[in-house]
């Protein structure tokens, strides 16, 4: 990836040298630790404030940091898998080709106005990012929905905004999404649906204004012949042949998905039980299409091949997270940044957490994890300074949810721009300016819940 005339090293690159940064603020930083109890309504073990101390020293040395790497694969296991497996089905679709005829169908039917196509791709990924923080689930998607942006004559920037950016977006703002609002909300004793008006209203606004910024910088740098990329050999005149076996296979390959909304939400499912969905959904979809028993086998190794880096990425990136808590420095780091916190004025210190709150998420780049980490000292707080505990649950929503579109240590994020091929520098160049209008959204939020 280039940054002006910079050529910046591979994602791996930097993700391990993030990894030999972490260890090494380890050597610099006290080791000190907060209580943490078993919270019943979470199901997770969350810090006890006011019980931050010092303890004895944990330095992460060399070996140390490289063996948290594998480790950080076996953190990431389900991650991984689901990537691996999901992909996998994706090709076994792609290569029966219902999947061009289908991409074709809707370039056909948006009749040269390709960008008609991006609200309701955003839609789509927001809902989902919305219900159940989507968010890995999209890199196997992202060969298909590069081949649907050549139809439409947008760039891959274009592709990657309107499905991971407008995903994290509907995370960020969801008022149901259960990995962030959801468990924030139990955190600060709140019940799930207090303040709805003002929750759904960020949430409309802020998705919006980002589908408002993707289409304006997908009209400035569109194919000047738009549609033009319907002459792709895998979906040029095809687009008469899509047939009701298509769409059967269609329904069968996004059933997963449907299913696995509702188990997460209801039923407690996680990425195993998605990566078993899609490993029947590609199994079958590769009999109907004629592949037969060998050639789906053949076809979703194929699949699995082609996302092995992303999925390495995903590794590395959760690497990050065990070297910190290995040296005993992330209570640390949480209590210098909480501690400046208690001296402002209480509206000062509501926008104050959201800066917090991303600077935290570079460290700890999950957002359920966050906050069991920083809402159990920041709550009680805000109690003591007269903030109402919907502005700070807003403030860790706006500083967690934006900084994922942002942060390198966001591996999911990472993996999507490696198979989409667009520069780390190239995006956030672009991202920057919509994570900008959403931040609005969230400040304006943030103060509207001090009355709440």
């Amino acid at each position: 990836m280039i940054v002006g005339d910079v050529k910046l090293p591979h994602p791996i690159v930097l993700l391990v040298i993030g990894v030999a940064l972490c260890a090494a603020l380890t050597w610099v930083l006290p080791a000190g630790e907060y209580d943490r109890r078993d919270d019943p309504d979470t199901g997770r073990s969350v810090v006890v404030a006011g019980t931050y101390h010092r303890v004895a020293a944990a330095p992460v040395g060399p070996f140390a940091a490289a063996v948290a790497i594998p480790r950080g694969f076996v953190a990431a296991a389900d991650v991984i898998g689901v990537v691996l497996f999901v992909g996998g089905a994706w090709v076994v679709i792609d290569r029966i080709g219902t999947l061009g005829r289908l991409i074709a169908a809707l370039v056909s039917w948006s009749g040269g106005r390709g960008l008609v196509a991006i609200p309701i791709v955003s839609l789509f990924f927001a809902t989902m990012g919305a219900l159940e923080n989507m968010q890995e689930e999209i890199i196997p998607l992202v060969p298909a929905l590069l081949l649907l942006g050549r139809g439409l004559g947008v760039d891959a920037v274009s592709v990657v905004a309107m499905s991971t950016g407008a995903a994290f977006i509907g995370s960020a703002f969801g008022p149901t999404n259960p990995f962030q609002a959801g468990i924030a909300m139990k955190l600060a004793q709140l019940p799930p649906m207090t303040a709805a008006g003002l929750r759904w209203s960020s949430f409309v606004v802020a998705v919006a204004l980002w589908i408002a910024w993707t289409m304006f910088y997908a009209a400035r740098n569109r194919d000047r012949d738009p549609g033009s990329g319907i002459r792709d050999p895998k979906i040029a005149g095809e687009v008469e042949r899509a047939s009701g076996k298509d769409f059967l296979i269609l329904a069968i390959a996004v059933a997963p998905i449907a299913a696995y909304v509702y188990g997460s939400v209801a039923l407690g499912w996680g990425f195993n039980e998605l990566s078993g969905g899609f490993l029947i959904a590609g199994a079958i979809a590769g009999l109907l299409g004629g592949l037969g028993a060998t050639g789906t086998v053949l076809a979703y190794l194929d699949g699995m091949k082609e996302l092995l880096m992303a999925a390495v990425i995903i590794g590395v990136a959760r690497s990050l997270s065990l070297v910190l808590p290995d040296g005993r420095v992330i209570d640390t780091i949480l209590n210098g940044l909480a501690t400046p916190l208690s001296q402002a004025p209480a509206a000062f210190a509501s926008l104050l957490m959201i800066p917090f709150h991303a600077i935290i998420h570079v460290v700890v780049p999950s957002v359920s994890g966050q906050a069991v980490l920083t809402l159990p000292i920041l709550v009680p707080l805000s109690d003591l300074l007269a903030i109402s505990r919907q502005a700070t649950v807003l403030a860790y929503q706006t500083g967690a949810g934006l900084t994922e579109m942002l942060t390198p240590t966001n591996g999911g994020l990472m993996a999507v721009l490696l198979a989409a091929s667009v520069p780390y520098s190239r995006w956030i160049k672009f991202a920057s300016v919509g994570v900008l209008l959403a931040l609005a959204v969230g400040v304006a939020a943030t103060i509207a819940a001090m009355n709440v």
